[in-house]
């Protein structure tokens, strides 16, 4: 996978966040809709999409209503509060455990992310199960989308079908992929994630991870966000990567 390069605090980098908004890229995006921030107009009615994913997931749930599934976004556009407020609980709940703040940390970047860096926050993102089962106490767990698990049959035809509709897998069960684990649940509508990954990485991502007001970023080491950009961010489907 192609290495980008991390994004240095300077003089120069520190413009990205003054701009107010970004030149138009088939749409106006702004720093605050990359961070979850904004209040854009979402589509959806159990759930909350641009417009064009929005349609494109419509699509992509009445081809499966023809199979026997019934798609269903557990999760869909998700704000910076709610982002911060995953993160914090899950902080307070495993430095109680007895981990260290920086154990902690790690242990949280196994699936969620830093708020201001979720995909979630783009609109763009839906993580999927099929109502047409008996939904499990904790659905969003990969053995659940393999070998007998309940929702194994809806992954194959999700395989099979999903891209045919523009959506890709993002953080996939590659051996040598690094960052967050597996997610079978996790889709991407490509062709506007795809604009918003292209305008993130225009900002100085330290310095606005140094500014979060969140449990434990006193911790974030320079060693810690580089490696968080690179893997976290970066290393996902190569299909993407604009």
């Amino acid at each position: 996978m192609r290495r980008r390069k991390f994004i240095k605090i300077n003089s120069l980098a520190l413009g990205a966040i003054l701009v107010p908004n970004f030149p138009k890229f088939g749409y106006e995006i702004t720093q605050n809709d990359l961070l979850g921030k904004s209040k854009r107009q979402l589509y959806g009615q159990s759930y909350q999409l641009l417009k064009e994913a929005s349609a494109s997931f419509d699509k992509l749930a009445k081809e499966a209503k023809k199979e026997g599934f019934r798609i269903f976004a557990a999760s869909s556009y998700r704000s910076f509060e709610h982002q911060k407020r995953i993160w914090n609980n899950k902080y307070k709940k495993f430095t109680q455990q007895g981990l260290s703040p920086k154990e902690s940390i790690l242990k949280i970047v196994e699936y969620s992310t830093i708020p201001g860096t979720s995909r979630h926050h783009w609109a763009t993102e839906v993580d999927v199960i099929d109502l047409s089962k008996t939904t499990p106490e904790n659905p969003l767990s990969a053995e659940h989308f393999t070998g007998k698990g309940v929702y194994a049959d809806f992954k194959k035809w999700l395989d099979e079908k999903a891209e045919g509709f523009d959506f890709y897998e993002v953080y996939t069960n590659v051996p040598k992929r690094k960052g967050f684990k597996y997610e079978p649940w996790h889709f991407s509508y490509r062709p506007q994630s795809c604009n918003m990954l292209t305008r993130y990485k225009e900002l100085n991502f330290s310095e606005i991870m140094r500014g979060l007001d969140i449990e434990g970023s006193q911790y974030f080491t320079s060693a810690f966000l580089e490696k968080y950009y690179e893997e976290n961010i970066l290393d996902i489907n190569p299909e993407l990567l604009p």
